[in-house]
């Protein structure tokens, strides 16, 4: 498929259209070609989409839903225009009137694969490579294009994957990035739940609603947030809410807790316990502890006494 409807831009680092958070990558492009709506540069925080080219009804209508949820929210969604995961994400997103990014690996006037989602977000999105115009997709360009969408994005949310797969890759460099990896989970008897499980058991956190990405992202209504905290805290017992004080603003471990708020390790573990059980706190990669954040407008379940 060759675009043919607008021009191409070119764009260096340094540049008022380049996006700042891939000068925070390892081997971040050297230049990007650009074809489309620009402004999807500038319009907000982005969040990566990805997964299986071969997805379940399930997870194509997550991958949509995520999408459709996080652009009506002011999210740009980026994803790699492939054929599944990708495609339905960046239907999402165009059919809430957002915008939406796909990262290629072949020249932005070769985008591949060709059908009406590609021929959609070329007019109503933006096509964005490091690879010249002109240049064919190759097989291994898609791994390296993949740092690109983690590289451009706050996040990453995987809805579906094998055990080995493309969107693991992708995965893995937001983390390796310093980036949020959030992964849905799915039937356990499913080969493409597989890989969203390993990275949840690697530390990604498990998300069921694009709410909670846009809590993670500080985008959830402050007064909803404030009700729910403080509708949480009131029935606490006293260590739960020392906790949840000290976490305030903060991600912390045990022993840093136990240390901030004067208290003895196990008193605090049983308490960390009983509040992620109860949803007020979220335990990610090397047990470090944040608050959560209220979700649709609904305070967490109360802590147990």
């Amino acid at each position: 498929m060759h675009v043919e409807h607008a021009p191409i831009l070119h764009l260096e680092p340094g540049s008022p259209s380049w996006p700042d958070l891939l000068d925070h990558i390892d081997g971040p492009p050297a230049r990007l070609w650009a074809r489309g709506r620009l402004e999807a540069l500038a319009a907000g925080p982005r969040v990566a989409i990805v997964g299986t080219r071969s997805p379940t009804p399930y997870g194509a209508d997550q991958a949509r839903r995520f999408a459709s949820e996080l652009a009506t929210a002011g999210v740009v969604v980026v994803s790699g225009l492939a054929r599944g995961v990708d495609q339905a994400a960046h239907a999402g997103a165009l059919e809430a009137g957002g915008l939406t990014i796909a990262v290629l690996g072949s020249g932005v006037d070769r985008p591949w694969p060709a059908g009406p989602v590609t021929e959609r977000v070329a007019v109503e999105g933006l096509l964005l490579s490091e690879y010249a115009p002109g240049q064919a997709p190759r097989r291994h360009h898609f791994p390296a294009r993949n740092r690109v969408i983690s590289g451009l994005s706050s996040g990453t949310v995987v809805v579906e994957a094998a055990y080995v797969s493309g969107s693991l890759i992708t995965a893995r460099w937001a983390a390796d990035q310093g980036r949020m990896v959030w992964a849905l989970p799915g039937r356990v008897d499913h080969p493409m739940a597989r890989g969203c499980h390993r990275l949840i058991r690697e530390g990604a956190t498990l998300v069921e609603s694009a709410a909670e990405v846009l809590a993670e992202l500080g985008l959830a209504d402050p007064g909803q947030r404030a009700g729910a905290e403080r509708s949480g805290q009131a029935r606490a017992s006293p260590v739960q809410r020392a906790l949840l004080e000290g976490l305030r603003g903060e991600t912390l471990t045990p022993d840093e807790l136990a240390q901030r708020t004067g208290r003895e390790l196990a008193t605090v573990l049983t308490a960390l316990v009983e509040l992620e059980l109860a949803g007020a706190v979220v335990r990610g990669a090397g047990s470090l502890y944040r608050l959560a954040v209220a979700l649709a407008g609904e305070a967490p379940r109360g802590p147990p006494r």
